[in-house]
């Protein structure tokens, strides 16, 4: 899936490193359910993996790769569909983009990219996402692309000792008739 700036792709052997220093960098743990480090060998089997049908594995994660690519740097992050609920016609997104590469317009290009392919190819009806409150510059992002404020989960995650509490955002698509 092709943008202005940016490509969506699958998982290739390749990234296994990338995903490796990702996956390891406990700064960002705070936004997923890891608590414990990755090893190489649990990554390779993880992308071995990724070819399966998201029917079966119920979740996608597509690597973000600069068109033309900056200093050298090609991969710039990924953004995933979890929780896919085919009978309810709903998946969750997530998305990491680099530290040096945000304010540039690449995740806002690859959400719409992703939000294209869920509702066109895949045919659901939602796509939700959570975020913290603290994090005003990805409730922006989804904001920006029709995602609505839905609610607030109370105490919902535990960071450092600290209870915090999740955003839940949803888009609808109106224009998909079941």
């Amino acid at each position: 899936m092709n943008g202005a700036k940016v490509k969506l792709r699958a998982l290739e052997p390749e990234d296994v490193e990338i995903l490796y220093r990702w996956e390891n960098d406990r700064s960002i743990w705070h936004l997923s359910t890891t608590i414990v480090p990755l090893s190489r060998f649990a990554l390779e089997q993880y992308v071995i993996g990724s070819g399966q049908d998201l029917y079966t594995s119920r979740q996608l994660r597509l690597i973000i790769d600069l068109l033309k690519p900056i200093n050298g740097l090609q991969t710039i992050g990924s953004i995933d569909l979890f929780e896919f609920e085919p009978t309810h016609q709903r998946a969750g997104v997530g998305i990491l983009i680099l530290k040096e590469f945000r304010g540039k317009g690449y995740a806002s290009e690859a959400l719409e990219l992703l939000i294209s392919y869920a509702f066109e190819t895949l045919q659901l009806h939602q796509l939700f996402c959570n975020i913290s409150p603290e994090n005003s510059e990805s409730s922006r992002l989804f904001e920006s692309k029709g995602f609505q404020y839905v609610g607030t989960k109370k105490e919902w995650n535990r960071v450092r000792n600290n209870w915090q509490d999740e955003s839940m955002f949803q888009l609808i698509n109106h224009s998909h008739k079941s």
